[in-house]
């Protein structure tokens, strides 16, 4: 697994990651002590050491892109308004006056993105250089030096691992009833069914992650991808079953390949497989700057809400999940 670097600056996908993750920019706005909500486009200037045609050039070249991350030009009724909840923005500034028509705000984050975006400015080299340090800490921290296993924060993790492991029963009893192949047959469709889901072999997968031989390539799977593979896994043994007694005989790996390759390209299963698909790959390169090409098409920034979600005060380690819900456990294993 790759680490952060100053490259990651040059795609606008890595920049929108960084800007997204919420607790690594919060702890960024707290190391340079900032207080203010919002910004002038001359303060921003100051702060960066460049002129204000820099940062308006800047804004004209990259303004969805700002706009995505807090930037906003007012007018009329809501710069009225901006003005009476925000007079202290006048106080540094000493080009905004009561007269002005019409003004550009950013947010710490647009501050943020602009010193990713300015590459002559001293001062934005050196915040960009913090910003990469505090995201790689942020990360360090939470996963404890291991990102393989930094979906096991998501507080959903446990309930779907769970769900998964009992679909996966169901499977390989099918499989064991039905198929008429050797023991192989478990590793072969599992390996199947990967390929099927994420255009990619089980090996290719944990070579990625550099998993060993004793870990379970689903110990690392996000909820919601386990949840698809629940689901599927779940319908192909419905369909290996009901195959298999309309033929009144066991089935061959030639007839199971059919039935998994329809299934996989049915149309119900399209968003599904969509969807995870898109999390896997956003997720893994996000999270653990890993990139899966067969599905590198599926990749999109990931959200504030993920970021949150894996990194945030409501995730939790696998073993704080544990032991808040061990009676839970405990009353699973009893039934």
């Amino acid at each position: 697994m790759s680490e952060i670097n100053t490259n990651d600056f040059d795609l606008p996908i890595n920049r929108q990651n960084i800007l997204n993750n919420v607790v690594a920019v919060e702890a960024i706005k707290n190391s340079y002590s900032i207080s203010t909500e919002y910004f002038t486009n001359q303060q921003v200037a100051d702060f960066f050491d460049v002129n204000i045609r820099t940062i308006e050039r800047t804004i004209f070249e990259n303004r969805i892109e700002l706009e995505n991350n807090g930037f906003t030009s007012l007018k009329g009724r809501k710069l009225t308004e901006f003005l009476q909840d925000h007079p202290d923005i006048f106080a540094t500034d000493k080009n905004v006056g009561r007269k002005v028509t019409n003004l550009a705000v950013s947010t710490v984050r647009t501050v943020l993105n602009f010193a990713m975006l300015l590459k002559t400015s001293e001062k934005a080299r050196e915040v960009r250089s913090r910003i990469l340090d505090i995201v790689v800490s942020v990360l360090q921290e939470k996963s404890q030096g291991n990102t393989k296993y930094i979906n096991q924060r998501d507080t959903n993790f446990l309930e779907q691992s769970f769900r998964e492991t009992t679909e996966r029963k169901q499977f390989t009893n099918a499989l064991s009833k039905y198929v008429d192949m050797n023991a192989y047959k478990y590793a072969y469709f599992t390996n199947e069914i990967y390929k099927a889901i994420f255009k990619e072999q089980a090996k290719e997968y944990k070579k990625l992650l550099q998993l060993n031989l004793k870990e379970k390539i689903r110990d690392t799977l996000y909820s919601e991808v386990l949840v698809l593979i629940a689901s599927f896994e779940a319908g192909l043994a419905y369909e290996i079953e009901q195959k298999s007694i309309d033929k009144n005989s066991k089935l061959t790996r030639e007839e199971v390949d059919k039935i998994l390759q329809r299934f996989a390209n049915h149309p119900s299963q399209k968003p599904l497989l969509d969807d995870a698909r898109t999390k896997m790959a956003s997720r893994d390169y996000g999270l653990r700057s890993i990139l899966h090409d067969n599905i590198s098409e599926y990749i999109n920034p990931m959200n504030q809400a993920d970021f949150e979600k894996f990194l945030g005060e409501k995730s939790k380690s696998l073993q704080e999940q544990i032991d808040t819900n061990i009676d839970i456990f405990k009353r699973l294993k009893d039934k």
